[in-house]
């Protein structure tokens, strides 16, 4: 049975939190790849050696990129706005040619203030996360992606050309509305019936400070502080589980403590709180 005991350092707190940003980067630069060679496997546009061709470069490229990041490039380096773009419209580049989806992409200003890590990485998670919901659903043709840079926050639009369906509870939007509440950020949604929907995100430049003061109120063992920390970086449960070596329902046990022991109803709540 677990007891309590004192908070790791801060260093090994950061490093934890930074690994399982890094993880969580990984898996969905992963499932990128995968619905990036579905869709050119399903392409009407492609022969049979054609298709077999471009999906073994797409796989290539995502291997060799695998095997040369590392960590420190992650949790270092500060992004120019610009080339975090860039990257952006790198991986979304085989789905917005194959996946029967156009993808139009508005540049941010060269002049905007470069982005942490933290801030670039959920950035383009978001919208990776939107587009491969689009692609799922079938129901748009078109997707814009706009982002710039007012000094203090980047603002990241995305307007699509759907039924116009879309709210702020809607399924599909809940790891993106986790996400943007773990870093301190708003989400507003808007939706015209036949005209398509819009989401506007605003993520704060400086990211928000480690989450220690709601452990000074509330009693938890060493491993919910463990979840807690991960959860409020954003960190989904099968990340958690791969990063602290338990099961999915393991850490779903853990997580409904954390709800109960701080009288939170989401984890979204829990995150918010936590700071």
């Amino acid at each position: 049975m677990e007891t309590a005991a004192a908070l790791p350092s801060a260093a090994s707190r950061r490093l934890v939190l930074e690994h399982a940003r890094t993880m969580a980067e990984q898996a969905d630069r992963h499932a990128v790849t995968l619905e990036s060679v579905l869709a050119i496997l399903r392409s009407t546009h492609l022969d049979d050696a054609a298709a077999r061709r471009m999906a073994i470069d797409a796989a290539t490229t995502a291997l060799i990129r695998l095997r040369t990041v590392t960590d420190d490039e992650r949790s270092t380096m500060l992004e120019p706005v610009v080339g975090a773009f860039a990257r952006l419209r790198s991986d979304l580049n085989p789905l917005a040619r194959f996946g029967g989806l156009d993808v139009q992409f508005v540049e941010p200003p060269a002049t905007g203030r470069a982005l942490p890590g933290e801030v670039a990485h959920a950035a383009r998670a978001i919208v990776r996360t939107a587009v491969l919901a689009l692609v799922e659903t079938g129901t748009s043709r078109r997707v814009r992606v706009q982002w710039d840079c007012d000094g203090l926050n980047l603002l990241v639009g995305i307007r699509d050309d759907g039924p116009g369906e879309l709210n702020q509870h809607d399924d599909s939007l809940r790891p993106i509305a986790e996400q943007v509440t773990a870093l301190d950020g708003t989400l507003a949604v808007a939706s015209t019936p036949g005209w398509g929907s819009s989401l506007d995100i605003r993520l704060p430049l400086d990211p928000p400070p480690a989450p220690d003061q709601l452990e000074d109120h509330v009693t938890l063992s060493t491993r919910e502080r463990e979840v807690l920390h991960l959860v409020a970086s954003g960190a989904r449960n099968r990340d958690i589980a791969a990063q602290l070596g338990v099961s999915d329902n393991t850490v779903k046990f853990h997580v409904s403590n954390l709800l109960r022991k701080t009288g939170t109803a989401t984890r979204s709540e829990l995150a918010a709180l936590t700071r």
